[in-house]
């Protein structure tokens, strides 16, 4: 990486922080994904950036804004989406095919050196593929943009018994305290956090700092607890069909073989509003029309999100986001 995070004055914050270079390498990456997509027939498509409903996630947080023109007469509260993940179901819904998009998501959060507010999603879904089949997919799309070589595959529950030595899909409360406490990691009060929580500090602190150096890691099959909108495994309901996906140090992508099931989803975000009201936190609209949607059926499919920015960072050995995006929050 040739350019650097822009240190000028106050009166010069007007500058972008990339260089010409990294804006060449961003219009030659989206060419290389689209191109991706072209040859394998799969659909671009566009939705809004702008939804009644939201994401109920306890660890996610949408900017809000007030629409003073609704058609109903009646100000409303409009939410910038967290990913285009329920829109673009809709039009699975409607018989739309494998679909892509590349938009802008907004997460309420602070800067960092992996995350801007303000980001690049890429997100896709193939028909008729499971989570397996996807992550094969991905591989195959990180082998094109970034030159890598096949990744690793490791489910959830072999990555804590070969780091920490744990199975977390029979580890007690106590059993996952201790392990807290065995790797320094200073948490207040941890009795107090949910298993997932605790499950969620380990893998942050202990495994992922040491997988996917060389090559890209694949970790499967997550405890069904943090299914989210993917389907609980055939083989062991204790876990659900869902991957992320691990390169040098960076979270790359998130991929569910999608649950299609309108009941067990409107459960599900219940669930995750219940958890926000016991965390003090605001309880979210839930998004009615996916809900709708995934009634009137939803083909099979499986999908994933994958970060653009965080991609080109890669692909440029950039050292801070603020390398790859012209204009990060401090300067929008």
């Amino acid at each position: 990486m040739t350019g650097s995070v822009n240190t000028c004055g106050t009166s010069q914050l007007w500058q972008p922080t990339t260089t010409l270079e990294a804006r060449r390498a961003r219009a030659d990456l989206l060419r290389a994904i689209r191109e991706y997509f072209y040859q394998r027939n799969v659909l671009e498509v566009d939705t809004p950036l702008l939804s009644n409903g939201t994401v109920t996630d306890e660890h996610l947080d949408a900017f809000v804004t007030a629409f003073a023109h609704s058609n109903t007469g009646n100000p409303v509260n409009l939410y910038l989406q967290t990913s285009p993940e329920y829109a673009m179901k809709r039009l699975l819904c409607a018989q739309s095919g494998s679909i892509y998009q590349i938009c802008k998501a907004f997460r309420h959060e602070g800067e960092g050196r992996w995350h801007n507010p303000e980001f690049t999603m890429l997100e896709w879904y193939r028909l008729g593929y499971d989570h397996l089949q996807l992550m094969d997919d991905v591989d195959a799309l990180l082998m094109t943009t970034l030159g890598t070589e096949p990744g690793d595959k490791l489910t959830y529950q072999n990555a804590f018994i070969e780091h920490l030595a744990l199975d977390p899909l029979t580890a007690t409360d106590d059993m996952l305290e201790s392990a807290l406490r065995e790797h320094n990691i200073d948490i207040h009060a941890p009795q107090t956090l949910s298993t997932d929580s605790k499950l969620q500090l380990l893998f942050s602190y202990c495994i992922e700092p040491r997988i996917g150096i060389q090559k890209p890691c694949f970790i499967y099959e997550f405890p069904a607890s943090q299914a989210a909108l993917a389907k609980l495994s055939r083989r062991d309901n204790r876990v659900a069909e869902r991957f992320e996906v691990y390169f040098k140090g960076a979270e790359l992508a998130n991929g569910f073989n999608e649950l299609s099931e309108a009941e067990e989803q409107r459960l599900r975000f219940e669930s995750d509003n219940k958890k926000r009201e016991k965390a003090g936190l605001e309880t979210k609209p839930i998004d009615e029309h996916f809900l709708s949607a995934l009634e009137s059926g939803l083909p099979a499919c499986a999908g994933v999100a994958l970060g653009i920015d965080r991609l080109l960072m890669l692909k440029m050995g950039a050292s801070h986001i603020q390398d790859v995006i012209n204009f990060p929050v401090s300067r929008a």
